[in-house]
């Protein structure tokens, strides 16, 4: 079953199921400090710059895509992302793919991955390398 056919098909059954899972403590240890965060979300940063759209040339980082790493206390990890547009050939396979990559971040606790649609991606949201990467700069 694809990510997207599990996010549009789901039950109440696997709602709750999901509501466990979210809740579950990683570690059971201290909170992380400021550093240990700030730490993690540099190891996390890194391995979203190694994923690419097959399309583009540039790591989804950079295109912006990634609008959001929230870590939690017990170093959880919700990433809030979006695509260029809903009909994004890697719609199905790119949110896994953050997934896997994140959880095998040496320190990350659970990984969520929340495929948003707003706000819509569009240009702005590359940074400057990004731009002049594509040659829009």
């Amino acid at each position: 079953m694809s990510f997207l056919d599990g996010f549009y098909s789901r039950d109440d059954k696997d709602k709750d199921a999901d509501k466990k899972q979210e809740t579950k403590v990683s570690s059971g240890g201290p909170a992380l400090s400021d550093d240990e965060r700030r730490d993690l979300n540099q190891k996390i940063v890194e391995v979203l710059r190694e994923i690419y759209d097959p399309e583009i040339p540039v790591n989804i980082y950079e295109m912006g895509l990634i609008y959001d790493v929230v870590i939690s206390d017990t170093a959880d990890v919700a990433v809030i992302m979006t695509l260029t547009t809903p009909h994004c050939p890697v719609a199905e396979s790119m949110p896994g793919e953050v997934e896997l990559k994140v959880r095998d971040v040496e320190g990350v606790g659970n990984v969520t991955v929340e495929l948003v649609w707003d706000p819509p991606w569009d240009m702005s949201m590359m940074s400057e390398a990004a731009r002049l990467e594509m040659g829009f700069m």
